[in-house]
């Protein structure tokens, strides 16, 4: 018998499995960091080393178009390491620091890990626990663990919907632009 921990993960992993990953193979550090529009947010090397990502909070009005590498850069750090941070003890990410990633490999290698270790946190929940409130850590601190759960597949399929199109966007800039 399914239980709803296992449909509750069977979302983002089906997604993740069939859509996402599939699709962020080959990309290129040229891909990553391509601007789809002028002054769009991405990842820049900092000159002190390492690499910044373009943010500000709140957002202008209306919000930047982004990069592959900013979007990347918000799965790997808003939705996962955030996540598994607050919620089950993971390395807590430095926002403000120089250790965004500033290649694709390393960007998919960062997102890939945040992934796999909230599948594992939430497959090791039990039903109690997924029942409990999430706390002051996030937004909704009286939402049961589930609500977060769905709002993370969520937060990543958006998220990772629009890093596949811009993918498909580059390729089609690409060929007209030779």
């Amino acid at each position: 018998m399914t239980t709803w921990r296992e449909e509750l993960l069977q979302q983002l992993v089906f997604w993740w499995d069939f859509s996402f990953w599939p699709r962020m193979q080959g990309l290129t550090d040229e891909e990553y960091v391509w601007r789809p529009a002028p002054d769009a947010w991405t990842v820049h090397p900092h000159p002190d080393g390492g690499f910044t990502l373009d943010d500000q909070w709140p957002p202008p009005d209306p919000p930047p178009v982004t990069s592959i590498a900013w979007r990347l850069c918000h799965i790997g750090a808003g939705v996962f390491a955030d996540r598994n941070a607050n919620h089950f003890g993971g390395p807590r990410w430095d926002r403000q620091g120089r250790g965004w990633p500033g290649t694709a490999d390393a960007a998919l290698e960062w997102v890939k890990d945040g992934y796999e270790r909230w599948c594992s946190n939430i497959a090791a929940l039990s039903d109690e626990a997924l029942a409990r409130p999430v706390g002051p850590t996030e937004g909704f601190p009286t939402a049961p663990m589930f609500g977060l759960v769905l709002h993370i597949s969520r937060e990543t399929i958006h998220h990772g919907a629009e890093v596949c199109l811009l993918r498909d966007l580059y390729r089609a800039w690409v060929r007209t632009s030779a």
